[in-house]
């Protein structure tokens, strides 16, 4: 083998090896991640309801916030552990929503349910599992309605109206 026979081979299969230590992820665009927070809070509203809608990507950083008019300041927060929550702790089992995740865990054992609190999570109702060609893109949050089923419900309202353009 000749000396730039070897240099040509050692250059491909260092840049294969580099290749493969490339991930690429997916998450709403930043159009989608407005429009479903939009479309959450104005679903609410049309309920009777005050609420803060958060969207997170896979790495939990926030894409989209929107606070309702009047919607407490608490429900900022809230609305942003229910989305983290969703993105993170559904991933495993597949699951769609923090409700899902609370009513597993219900279920478990006290021994194997952490004992301490993760930073940013939460079991309330309310955060739903962003879910693209079947795997977890991020999570929606919502706050502030009386009670995490309305939260939830609101949301899955704005997801089903973007559902087709997540493809």
């Amino acid at each position: 083998m000749s000396r730039i026979s070897a240099a040509v081979a050692v250059l491909l299969f260092t840049s294969c090896v580099y290749a493969q230590g490339v991930v690429t992820t997916q998450r709403l665009s930043a159009q989608l991640a407005n429009e479903l927070v939009g479309d959450s809070v104005a679903q609410c509203a049309k309920n009777g309801y005050k609420v803060v809608a958060v969207v997170v990507d896979l790495d939990g950083v926030r894409q989209a916030m929107l606070r309702g008019d009047g919607a407490p300041i608490h429900s900022v927060d809230n609305a942003y552990y229910k989305a983290y929550s969703a993105a993170s702790l559904t991933l495993g089992r597949k699951e769609e929503s923090t409700k899902q995740v609370a009513e597993r865990m219900a279920k478990n054992a006290p021994t194997t349910v952490p004992q301490t609190q993760l930073p940013n999570t939460t079991y309330a109702v309310g955060g739903l599992a962003i879910m693209a060609g079947g795997n977890t893109i991020g999570g929606l949050g919502i706050s502030g309605a009386p009670g995490g089923q309305l939260d939830e419900d609101c949301g899955r309202a704005a997801l089903a109206k973007i559902r087709e353009r997540m493809k």
